[in-house]
């Protein structure tokens, strides 16, 4: 007779098993089952698993059995992303079984109030970047540190902290329980795990995605042509809760204006908006579902439920990020769907997926679907001082599927804006004055300089010859050479 599976088999204290009950969580998920019981006694382990696991409370049993409030950070958890920080330390709080202080710093955040709050910590969620910072300012001591994770350590070391986790690393005391969670692994990556964990308990879990409940297809089509398609598929389906997948912050900004456009309940996610706004927008999908317009930053580590359909407008650069992706659906078996719009420009990275392990990803025909008109927001460039835009000019892409790249960039018109335009994101600016408008005004500012106002001489410009040093106009070359020969005779 197999024993059935309950939090009660696997060593968890009465209290904590009544917590889970109340939040209705009675079954143990696989990583759970296997890590709970060597977490419980103290080991080390180095777990293989996919994002939606169940791994925060996998490491999270025995911070919670052990940390005692008032004697210092005695729990330490690293994690790639501002999100999962405040995810892992919510899950913490929601299941704690006596009151602990728990503290998710990342960057975002004025570091002045992190210094404030960080000494009072028994448990410290952090990003590596933010906590090299407090440690650095010697805001932070990680002396009595007793479990330390690493969470989504693989993504970290794709974000470039691998420098920030070697410092972290050597602040906290030899003696700890390590435990590290990785989605994938190579040779690189087993190498560096050793100089961190020693002897651990490897655990292996399957994929949380059930492939038999989900669907993967793809259309092939011209880059183009994508928008209209997004469009047309997502009026077909009419799904409740939807994610949209794009390579870079630009393009996930245009996606989302052109679906809000027409009418979809759109919120969107990157890298480049304000943490308070991430976290609200994803609240708001939990509660309302819609449409999620993402860049890889919503692909992992977030716990992103009831998601019915993913598509994937770009394809990620790395092709294991693809598989991080469709598991956003098709989950706790549940049935999902996941679509590929791919253009020629995609494919070198697509056939990559397609030979990775278990993914089937079935080829269907393109609809006839009406191309659609596209607003294509203006790219704001810091220090961008052309002359269209400081005239309130603005540049109109003919998007015609028929012209090929080229032919559209040479067909590019400016339009300038009225007075009564009203258009998103762009602030209107002042006129600039023609040269009879600037030599009166010069003029009415010489007289009230001369009468004594101090604000008509600051305005006055400063001009002086060439070889002035007072003057505030920068000499040419032309001009240096002409006051170099006049210095020399």
């Amino acid at each position: 007779m197999t024993k059935e599976k309950t939090f009660h088999n696997l060593g968890i204290s009465d209290d904590l098993v009544a917590v889970l009950e109340k939040c209705k969580i009675t079954v143990p998920t696989e990583i759970q089952e296997k890590a709970i019981p060597w977490v419980m006694k103290g080991k080390d382990i180095v777990a293989n698993s996919a994002t939606g696991s169940g791994k925060t409370l996998a490491f999270a049993t025995t911070i919670i059995e052990n940390v005692k409030p008032g004697q210092g950070a005695q729990a330490l958890i690293l994690t790639p992303t501002r999100e999962l920080a405040e995810q892992i330390a919510s899950s913490i709080r929601k299941f704690a079984v006596r009151k602990m202080a728990v503290f998710a710093c990342y960057g975002g955040v004025k570091i002045e109030e992190h210094v404030k709050k960080i000494p009072k910590a028994d448990v410290i969620i952090s990003t590596p970047g933010r906590l090299v910072d407090l440690l650095s300012r010697q805001a932070v001591d990680l002396s009595s540190v007793k479990t330390f994770v690493l969470d989504e350590f693989d993504r970290m070391l794709d974000m470039g902290f691998t420098k920030d986790v070697e410092i972290i690393t050597r602040k906290v005391p030899e003696k700890r329980q390590t435990m590290l969670f990785s989605a994938t692994t190579n040779a690189y990556l087993e190498d560096l795990i050793k100089q961190y964990v020693k002897f651990p308990k490897e655990i292996k879990v399957k994929s949380h995605v059930d492939h038999s409940k989900l669907e993967q297809i793809y259309y092939p089509m011209k880059r183009a042509s994508k928008f209209s398609l997004l469009v047309h598929l997502l009026s077909e389906e009419r799904a409740e809760s939807v994610m949209v997948f794009c390579s870079t912050q630009l393009n996930t900004d245009y996606v989302a204006e052109n679906l809000e456009r027409r009418g979809f309940d759109v919120k969107v996610i990157h890298g480049g908006i304000d943490q308070k706004k991430r976290i609200n927008r994803l609240n708001k999908f939990h509660k309302e579902g819609g449409v999620l317009v993402c860049t890889d930053v919503a692909a992992r580590g977030l716990d992103i439920k009831n998601v019915t359909h993913v598509y994937n407008y770009d394809l990620p650069r790395v092709p294991e990020d693809y598989i991080h992706r469709i598991g956003r659906t098709a989950r706790a078996g549940k049935e999902g769907k996941a679509i590929t719009l791919l253009s020629t420009q995609d494919e070198p990275v697509f056939n990559d997926i397609m030979n990775l392990d278990n993914i089937k990803v079935t080829e269907m025909d393109l609809p006839v679907v009406d191309k659609l008109a596209e607003f294509k927001p203006i790219q704001k460039n810091k220090g961008d001082t052309s002359n269209a835009k400081r005239r309130g000019m603005k540049w109109v892409c003919i998007d015609d599927p028929d012209l090929s790249n080229r032919e559209r960039k040479r067909s590019v018109g400016r339009k300038l804006y009225d007075d009564d335009d009203e258009i998103p994101g762009v602030k209107k600016r002042k006129r600039y004055l023609s040269k009879a408008e600037k030599g009166k005004r010069n003029a009415e500012l010489k007289k009230k300089a001369m009468k004594g106002s101090k604000r008509a001489q600051s305005m006055i410009k400063k001009r002086g010859r060439a070889g002035n040093r007072t003057g505030k106009v920068k000499k040419n070359n032309r001009a240096k050479g002409r006051s170099n020969r006049h210095s020399k005779r």
